[in-house]
């Protein structure tokens, strides 16, 4: 700041200036500095304070569903925890209970898999209890990797007390509430196709398929011969289940036609005929004939074309003109639809395959030799044969491209086998005559499905699904209470409830290790079952999905801040949250399970987000970007451990926050160095506000809200809505409109306009003056109410300005101790915002006056503005800039919002005009007063 060095009063003024001053670091250096306070956090036992703070508050509860314990955690696993954790934190800051209880599925394939590729041979010389121990350990070894992951993330929990499927009261639980379906009277064990993966050796339920769709299959007609000449096609894409087909089904409300090529007559539907002859390449010798709907039941039957039996022709109506021929090859052993039929007619449910997918038994029977081949294997061999020996219409290399089940961890292709299972009825009606599906579609009403989308989704689920297949045939689970005699199967709930007992004592490996009669309980009932030779317990184990959809039984209910059930509305959980794909995952099964044994959906809303994809619309995990190199393309990955040790948690937190996580989210390193900019918004301007309260005292200095008058109140009525704004949109989980309210007043409001104004207030008004107070108060309630409001989301840079702004008694010690209070309200609010909407309109229109101004090396405080209004109406300009306003409501501020020296109403024709003013520059504020060498308000600040 510049002086006349041959003044005698020269000094140096600016070591009176208010200048900011703080030791709230520019930089953020996130990577360095979330560590220490995550060890701060620990080391004060700040999660379990939160709790106590909140013990009598009313409880909200989030329950955790819970991810796979087999690696470490990748973006999905990132973007779930933090919108847990930005939800948790919002309610507990509303003044909620919220206790968020950490889980993990422990048990299952993906693990037992690992653990076997670990092993190695070892594994074929280890008895099932030493192999369930393997799995233990190395479940037991991801959950502390993936809790210390999730913590570094700033997610609040009880990571040292989380829930585990294979915990002894949780597998307890479980074998309850399969005891809870049989006494319903819902568990019933058949032989049915299932979808069976023969890469996994097990049977899969609906939840656990994907679909491949660009599968390629075979795709042959073949012909089914009678007598007379006639042949029957069938159309299909799997050749290997040819061995089991039993009959021929046909619509008996379509037309058929007899197809004249030489001396045989091909009978398909009318409306396929011209799509068969073309697919096949026939030519026609003579004109289509029909084929009387009447005449199936005459000829009864086709002959197999290379197993010595007969086909039935059988009506069904799930035969359809989308394609094929008009007549469905079935096999009951092999399909849905197949099997409901075969049912109907008594048909043999054939599936000559094992659990490995090869042929068995089937030599002596059929003329292709197929013992031990898999069965994608015995496509070529059956075609060859098939084309051999006529019965192949279509090309041999003929294929299609189409959507086709695989198994959801191993992605092979699955096969439909028929195999004896444990299925849960969905249709078996209760007492009261309604079934499971009946009731779950209600309990789906009942629900808040949040995007309002999710109701129809997983309603249609629910509608169309078929039985629950609950048996897998693996051993790292919990199993199938049930036991065998030459009688047949044991399913009994009290069996079960006694079982369940044993297994909360010594776990569920202990049904793997004890005999089957020292698993029955005492009493004569049981003695006499004890004493069957034929005894024998199951060797299944339930589904995943059944393990975790009780979930809310084995952690929320009944179990104090983790239900909120009341007498009003008996559901214990406020909320689900978790990717869209769990509509027929966790949320479908969870409410079986809640419907069966409760009656009613377990939870009162859903809230689904969506997968993190690339910037070409890729999921965006390593497996998938590897794909994609391998295809020639081009795309980065950055592993969230380099975020984490570069830039942070914050960030990624940041970007879980900004986007509208209900839809499918972008990442890439584009998107990262876009919310930096964003970021680094907001601390600079909480660096800026922290360095000038320095000083200040809030439970001494604070000015009252009522007293504020100008640009001050009308920042604080800004304020007090951008808080109210803000708020709502959390209780909207409307994440993304919080960053923007937050980004735009820090930006827009602050920023741009009243630490622009206010600095010359700041830095040039004494320490204490009343004005000065005044602006202090509201940059205090400005920093603290970002530092609530952003908590949730920025939890470690809400807590490092905590840390740093003057706090009042009673104040937390953490933000997250702290919970949002509405700002005191004004009584004229809105009294004067249209009067300052008016005068910031105005201030745009000077500072673009300026910009001339400026071009000739002049500072806007060299200015003098002259606003010239109409003599003839002096009250209005024709831009409806009201002299009234100007000249009384902000009276004296009126230069300071402009930045100019001088501010000077004239009348005559309209003008807004910039002229340099007269008089001396101060040297400490820079203003041109008629004062020098400072201007009397400096002169008052720097005098003793």
């Amino acid at each position: 700041m510049a002086t006349d060095e041959s003044s005698p009063q020269k000094r140096d003024w600016k070591d009176t200036l208010q200048l900011p001053k703080t030791d709230f670091p520019m930089k953020a250096d996130l990577a360095t500095r979330e560590p220490r306070m995550l060890e701060r956090w620990a080391a004060e036992g700040l999660s379990d304070k939160i709790l106590a703070a909140h013990a009598r508050d009313e409880k909200w509860v989030l329950h955790d569903g819970p991810p796979y314990a087999n690696g470490h955690i990748h973006y999905g696993h990132i973007l779930n925890k933090i919108l847990k954790d930005i939800v948790v934190k919002s309610r507990t800051m509303t003044g909620h209970l919220v206790e968020f209880k950490p889980g993990w599925d422990t048990h299952g394939l993906p693990i037992e898999l690992a653990v076997m590729r670990e092993l190695g041979g070892k594994s074929r010389d280890m008895t099932p209890v030493q192999l369930r121990a393997a799995c233990n350990d190395y479940a037991q070894g991801w959950v502390k990797e993936q809790s210390k992951e999730f913590a570094r993330l700033g997610v609040f929990g009880t990571w040292a007390s989380p829930y585990l499927t294979l915990d002894k009261s949780y597998e307890a639980t479980i074998v309850r509430q399969l005891a809870a379906f049989a006494r319903a009277g819902l568990l019933y064990r058949e032989k049915k196709p299932v979808h069976w993966c023969v890469s996994c050796r097990t049977a899969l339920a609906e939840a656990e398929i994907e679909y491949d769709e660009k599968h390629v299959s075979p795709s042959i007609h073949v012909a089914f011969e009678a007598d007379d000449g006639l042949a029957f096609v069938i159309w299909t894409t799997t050749p290997w289940t040819l061995p089991a087909n039993h009959a021929i089904a046909y619509n008996p409300t379509y037309a058929y036609v007899k197809v004249a090529v030489g001396a045989r007559r091909f009978v398909v539907a009318e409306k396929l005929a011209d799509a068969f002859v073309a697919a096949c390449k026939l030519q026609e010798s003579a004109p289509r004939e029909p084929f009387p709907v009447e005449e199936f039941a005459r000829v009864g039957s086709a002959r197999h074309p290379f197993i010595d039996r007969a086909s039935r022709f059988l009506p069904a109506d799930h035969v359809t003109l989308e394609a094929g021929t008009g007549l469905v090859h079935t096999a009951p052993g092999h399909g849905a639809d197949d099997f409901v039929l075969g049912k109907k007619y008594n048909l043999p449910i054939d599936a000559p395959v094992d659990d490995a997918g090869r042929f068995v038994g089937l030599d002596e029977k059929s003329q292709i030799p197929l013992d031990g081949t898999k069965v994608r294997d015995a496509n070529p061999k059956i075609i060859a044969w098939l084309a051999e020996h006529g019965a192949l219409l279509s090309p041999p290399q003929a294929s299609v491209t189409h959507s086709y089940p695989i198994c959801w961890r191993c992605k092979n292709p699955v096969i439909f086998r028929g195999t004896d299972q444990w299925f849960a009825s969905l249709d078996k009606p209760f007492t009261d005559g309604k079934t499971l599906r009946e009731k779950a579609l209600a309990a789906i009403d009942e629900t808040q499905w949040i995007p309002s989308w999710g109701i129809n989704r997983i309603r249609g689920m629910i509608e169309q699904r078929p039985d629950w297949v609950l048996s897998r045939q693996r051993i790292w689970g919990v199993p199938i209470p049930v036991f065998y005699t030459a009688a047949g199967p044991v399913c009994d709930a009290e069996l079960m409830e006694h079982v369940a007992s044993i297994v909360e004592r010594d776990g569920a490996s202990a049904w793997f290790g004890t005999s089957a009669d020292q698993l029955l309980p005492d009493g004569e009932r049981w003695n006499a079952l004890r004493t069957d030779p034929t005894l024998t317990k199951g060797g299944d184990i339930v589904d995943v999905w059944f393990e975790s959809g009780v979930s809310w039984a084995a952690v929320c209910e009944g179990k104090g801040a983790l239900d909120a059930s009341t007498a009003a509305d008996p559901r214990p959980i406020d909320l689900y949250l978790e990717g869209s794909d769990q509509h027929r995952g966790w949320f479908h099964s969870s409410l079986l399970a809640g419907v069966a044994t409760r009656g009613r959906a377990p939870y009162r809303a859903v809230l689904t987000h969506g997968f993190v994809l690339d910037e070409r619309g890729r999921p965006y995990s390593k497996s998938e970007i590897e794909k994609a190199r391998r295809e020639g393309i081009k795309i980065e990955f950055i592993p969230p451990e380099e975020v984490l040790k570069t830039q942070g948690a914050e960030l990624l937190r940041l970007w879980t926050a900004s986007a509208d996580f209900r839809s499918d989210i972008a990442y890439s390193r584009g998107h990262l160095a876009q919310l930096g900019e964003g970021y680094r918004k907001i601390r600079n301007t909480a660096k800026f506000l922290l360095g000038n309260l320095a000083g200040f005292d809030p439970d001494q200095d604070l000015v009252a809200v009522e007293s504020l008058r100008g640009l001050d109140r009308y920042l604080y009525v800004k304020l007090r809505e951008r808080s109210k704004a803000v708020r709502a949109a959390y209780k909207e989980y409307e994440f993304h409109t919080v960053v923007r309210l937050l980004l735009d007043f820090c930006v827009t409001e602050l920023s741009s306009l009243y630490l622009d104004v206010r600095k010359d207030r700041l830095y040039c008004d004494a320490a204490k003056s009343p004005g000065r107070r005044a602006t202090q108060t509201v940059l205090w309630l400005a920093t603290r109410e970002i530092a609530l409001l952003a908590a949730p989301i920025l939890a470690f840079t809400a807590d490092e300005i905590w840390q740093h702004l003057p706090r009042r008694a009673g104040d937390p010690a953490s933000v997250h101790l702290a919970t949002w209070k509405a700002l005191d309200s004004l009584v004229d609010n809105q009294a004067g915002m249209a009067d300052w909407a008016m005068l910031l309109e105005l201030r745009q229109k000077v500072q673009a006056a300026l910009e001339p101004f400026r071009a000739q090396k002049h500072s806007s405080l060299d200015a003098h503005v002259t606003f010239v209004f109409p003599s003839i109406n002096p009250s209005m300009t024709d831009a409806g800039f009201d002299e009234q306003v100007l000249r009384e409501t902000a009276k004296d501020e009126v230069a300071d919002l402009f930045i100019v020296s001088r501010v000077e109403i004239a009348h005559g024709p309209e003008e807004l005009r910039v002229t340099l003013a007269d008089g001396h520059k101060c040297e400490r504020c820079w203003k041109i007063t008629r004062d020098a060498p400072l201007c009397a308000r400096c002169q008052g600040a720097v005098t003793p």
